[in-house]
C-alpha cells in the first residue's frame, strides 16, 4: 500500500490488490517507529496522520529476572517523532487509501485474491486473481509481491527461501487496561518465561513466549495453570486474567526467520515479509517493509513511468536492501538465540547478562537500542517526485 501509494503520487499507474474485503484483523505489526513516521512527515502528512488514535510511547521497559531496567530510549532521535506510535494497522492502511485515492493512478481492488502469475518469455507480465465477481486477469510492467511471509506471489515464483528458525512461538492475546496501569510497554523474563504487554489504550496487547512446538503440551496443563503464569508475571493485572475464558483468544503466532536469496526476477520484485520474514524481537517488521516500500519508489519510479523496468533495475532495489535486512536479522536471530533459547530453557533464577547490567547502570547506553530499533539500518527518505 505504502510503494502503491508513492508510485502514484510519482505519477505511475498501480493497482494494489488485497485478498479481504476490509483490514479488520488482529495485525501484529502495529507499532509504528521513528523512522515510518519521518515518511509520513517527509509526505507532508503527519500532522494529519497523528489525528488518528494512537499511543505515543519514548521508552521501552523490561524485568529480567530481578533486574528492572529501560531497554531503549527514543527520546534522544534526531527525528520529528521521538516515540513509537502504537496504531492500529486497519487504520494506517485506511489512512493510505485515502490518501493514495487523491492521486488519479492509485487503484485498489478489495477481496482479491492471487492465485497465478503470467509469464511470457521468461519474464512476468501479469498476474491471475479470484474476486468476489469473478476471475481477474491484470496484465502489468512489474508485479510486486508484498503479501507476507506466507506469500504466493513468492511461491508461484519459484523464488529460493533461506530459512533461519526460531526457538520460540508467541501466544498472543488481550487484556483489559485500567487508567493506573502502566504506560509504557514492558518485557518480563523469568525462568522458563517471556511475556510482553504493549499499551493499546483501551487494552494491554500481550505476547506470551513460549517454546516452539509447545502449545499442546501448555493446553494440557491447562487453562487455570496459563492464567496464574500470567497473573504471576504481570500482577497488576491479576484481576483480569479471568477474561480469559477459554483458548478461542488466545491466538498462536508462529515465528519464523527467513530470506529470499533473490528478491526478483524479470517483471517481478518481493519486498517487506514477502522478500524477508521478520522476528517479532524489536517490532521492526513493519517499518523495515516500509523502509523497502520506499527504497523500491525512489529506484523504480522513474523506469516505471517510462513503461520499462529492467532485472538491472529490480538487482538494485535488492542491492539496496539487502544489507539492512541481513543486519537487522543478524541482530535479531543473536537475541533469539543468545537470550531468548537461554531463558526458556532456563528452569533456576535468572542472572541478567552483561550487557543489560550495562544498560540498567549507564543510561546513556539506552540510545544504541533506540537507534537501532527506532531508526534501523540506513534509514530510507523519500526522493520520488510529485508527478
Amino acid at each position: 500500500m505504502m510503494l502503491g501509494l508513492l508510485l502514484a503520487r510519482a505519477g505511475v499507474s498501480v493497482l494494489v490488490l488485497e485478498k479481504h474485503e476490509d483490514f479488520l484483523r488482529d495485525f501484529r505489526g502495529d507499532t509504528l517507529h521513528p523512522s515510518t513516521l519521518e515518511i509520513m512527515h517527509e509526505l507532508g502528512l503527519l500532522d494529519r496522520f497523528l489525528q488518528l488514535p494512537h499511543q505515543k510511547v519514548s521508552r521501552i521497559n523490561a524485568r529480567f529476572g530481578d533486574l528492572e531496567f529501560t531497554v531503549a530510549d527514543f527520546s534522544h532521535l534526531p527525528t520529528q517523532c521521538r516515540y513509537v506510535a502504537f496504531m492500529p494497522q486497519w487504520d494506517f492502511l485506511n489512512f493510505l487509501v485515502e490518501v493514495g485515492s487523491r492521486y488519479p493512478g492509485f487503484h485498489v481492488q478489495m477481496s482479491a485474491e492471487v492465485t497465478e502469475l503470467i509469464e511470457s518469455g521468461g519474464s512476468v507480465v501479469g498476474l491471475r486473481a479470484q474476486t468476489e465477481t469473478g476471475p481477474l486477469v491484470v496484465r502489468a510492467t512489474l508485479v510486486v509481491g508484498a503479501d507476507g511471509r506466507d506469500s504466493i506471489v513468492r511461491k508461484k515464483a519459484g523464488l529460493s527461501v533461506e530459512k533461519f528458525g526460531a526457538p520460540m512461538d508467541v501466544l498472543w492475546f488481550r487484556l483489559p487496561r485500567k487508567a493506573e496501569d502502566p504506560v509504557d510497554p514492558m518485557g518480563r523474563f523469568e525462568a522458563g518465561r517471556i511475556f510482553i504487554m504493549l499499551n493499546r489504550g483501551a487494552y494491554w496487547q500481550c505476547g506470551f513466549v513460549i517454546a516452539k512446538g509447545s502449545l499442546d503440551e501448555i493446553r494440557a496443563q491447562g487453562l487455570p495453570l496459563f492464567r496464574d503464569s500470567v497473573a504471576k508475571l504481570a500482577p497488576f493485572a491479576a484481576d483480569r486474567v479471568q477474561e480469559l475464558r477459554d483458548w478461542e483468544p488466545i491466538k498462536l503466532l508462529t515465528v519464523q526467520v527467513d530470506r529470499l536469496r533473490q528478491w526478483y526476477k524479470p517483471g517481478l520484485l518481493c519486498i517487506g515479509d514477502a522478500a524477508h520474514a521478520m522476528s517479532p524481537v524489536g517490532g521492526v517488521g513493519i517499518n523495515l517493509a516500509i523502509q523497502d516500500a520506499v527504497a523500491a519508489a525512489n529506484l523504480l519510479a522513474e523506469p516505471l513511468r517510462n513503461g520499462s523496468v529492467t532485472e538491472a533495475d529490480l538487482a538494485k532495489v535488492q542491492a539496496r536492501r539487502m544489507w539492512p535486512t541481513q543486519l537487522t536479522q543478524r541482530a535479531q536471530l543473536i537475541v533469539q538465540n543468545r537470550a531468548i533459547r537461554r531463558v526458556l530453557d532456563s528452569k533456576g533464577p535468572l542472572a541478567a547478562p552483561w550487557a543489560l547490567r550495562l544498560l540498567a547502570r549507564f543510561p546513556f547506553l539506552r540510545r544504541i537500542p533506540a537507534r537501532m530499533i527506532g531508526l534501523g539500518v540506513r534509514p530510507e527518505h523519500v526522493r520520488t517526485p510529485v508527478g
